[in-house]
């Protein structure tokens, strides 16, 4: 009788949608923490004797090694990581002695603020920009315009965020003197860090939301409402800008997953105090278990914010999560 009753909740595609994007993110966590772990047994040398120098006798060694659990076996080693991953202890520093879950609680924020914001700001000009320029060149208007819109976004979103850091440095930081450089020390110093993450996001989001915008203003039911002789307002706004934003939605997911990991260079070039610039400094220090717990939040941050956008897709379009399912 039980499994009678329960057969109606199997067949319902929602959660059926849940339970394959449940097991997605089960799968892809433990193989972000398996590699986490065996990182710092490939990586050739031995990071204990890296971070005590080469002053440090045999016995000191042994004994910091013996501290780490790095003397058990690996598939020990491997069951220990396991259970202090999923307890949220993620180890001690080698070179601070302060727990990693403490080094990556005090350097997320700074991280997380200039990824949000530069997201916020690609959106905030790719989607007004994208729906004009797809208003003004549709059916194969403005030519000219169109030309000069598509070169300058591929160029735009071509180059590495890191050498359009260094040029935003050089023109407003170095040769105007109108913003701050490097460090957090105000409101100021967000501003060039978040627009060198934003710049190319934005270029290539605003010519997917133009070309998206094209098409669906030659679609038949905007034919329709303008047949009907609907306000243009109503036409954009309400017809061809929803349907518009659903390609928007996943390719500005997939950016903000982009962005994240540009913060490692882009945190580098500011010296930024955030997760990018501990990773690059504790890579050159072999402090590994610093290292994997980064990666890990780097690995997690992007199958949750993959995770949020296919539950916003199948929000706006209840249809992709039913044939999903």
């Amino acid at each position: 009788m039980a499994t009678l009753e329960a057969m109606p909740v199997l067949d319902n595609p929602w959660i059926r949608f849940a339970a394959r994007r449940l097991g997605r993110i089960v799968v892809s966590v433990w193989v972000l923490i398996t590699a986490a772990f065996l990182m710092i047994h490939l990586v050739p040398g031995d990071p204990v004797r890296s971070v005590l120098g080469p002053t440090a006798t045999a016995e000191v060694v042994a004994a910091k090694r013996d501290a780490l659990g790095l003397n058990d076996p690996l598939g020990m080693q491997y069951i220990h990581y396991l259970q202090g991953v999923l307890s949220g202890d993620l180890g001690m520093a080698l070179t601070s002695n302060l727990p990693v879950s403490q080094v990556i609680g005090q350097r997320l924020p700074t991280t997380a603020t200039i990824a949000v914001l530069a997201f916020l700001l690609a959106i905030a000009v790719a989607i007004p920009l994208g729906v004009f320029m797809g208003v003004l060149t549709r059916g194969g208007r403005a030519r000219r315009a169109e030309l000069t819109f598509t070169s300058t976004s591929v160029v735009l979103g071509a180059i590495p965020e890191f050498l359009l850091a260094v040029g935003l440095v050089y023109v407003f930081g170095v040769s105007l003197g109108w913003l701050p450089v490097a460090g957090r020390s105000g409101p100021a110093s967000y501003v060039l860090p978040v627009v060198a993450l934003a710049i190319g996001p934005a270029a290539v989001l605003t010519r997917i939301v133009r070309v998206q915008m094209v098409s669906v203003l030659s679609a038949d039911y905007v034919r329709t409402a303008r047949a009907k002789r609907l306000r243009s307002a109503a036409v954009y706004f309400k017809h061809a800008l929803p349907n518009t934003l659903t390609a928007t939605l996943t390719l500005g997911g997939l950016l903000l997953s982009v962005m994240v990991a540009g913060t490692v260079l882009v945190e580098n070039v500011f010296a930024w105090p955030g997760l990018g610039t501990t990773m690059i400094s504790s890579i050159l220090a072999r402090d590994y278990p610093v290292v994997q717990a980064i990666v890990l939040v780097y690995g997690v941050g992007v199958l949750l914010v993959n995770l949020v956008v296919d539950v916003a897709l199948a929000v706006l379009d209840p249809r992709s999560a039913i044939r999903e399912s």
